[in-house]
């Protein structure tokens, strides 16, 4: 009985500790996000990204479509935006995550960003992205 005990506490501390790090893994990626794209570090941006990647947004009722190519082209090396970004939420099961992260300017309404993420050889990689200015 006491090793059956033993077992299950020990298997509850790695499921811990694997969740712990896939956290911190998914967040890893969020920051380069934020950072890239609020820092003028493009090189980030192309970290967090999967290269096929795209954003969509609506604009007069009209889902639109920005190629992540196109977004890290208009990211200017060394030029911040002034912006700054916090993660709002992250759920994830296996190798499939979700996140929620707000972009904010002092003085304007914030964006809310949505993304979907995969993991591949051990790397949490942005894959989709989805965005809208937060209501009040």
């Amino acid at each position: 009985m006491k090793k059956a005990i033993l077992v299950i506490l020990v298997l509850s501390g790695i499921q811990n500790i694997t969740a712990q790090s896939e956290d911190a893994l998914i967040r890893e990626t969020l920051t380069k996000y934020i950072d890239g794209s609020t820092g003028g570090q493009p090189k980030l941006l192309k970290e967090a990204f999967h290269p096929d990647l795209n954003l969509y947004y609506v604009k007069n009722d009209t889902v639109r479509t920005w190629s992540g190519n196109a977004y890290i082209a208009d990211t200017k090396e060394g030029k911040p935006t002034g912006e700054t970004g916090k993660i709002l939420s992250i759920d994830y099961t296996n190798d499939a995550a979700m996140a929620k992260v707000e972009i904010a300017y002092p003085g304007k309404t914030p964006y809310i960003d949505y993304f979907m993420l995969l993991k591949t050889n051990d790397k949490w990689t942005i894959v989709h992205k989805m965005f809208t200015k937060k209501t009040k």
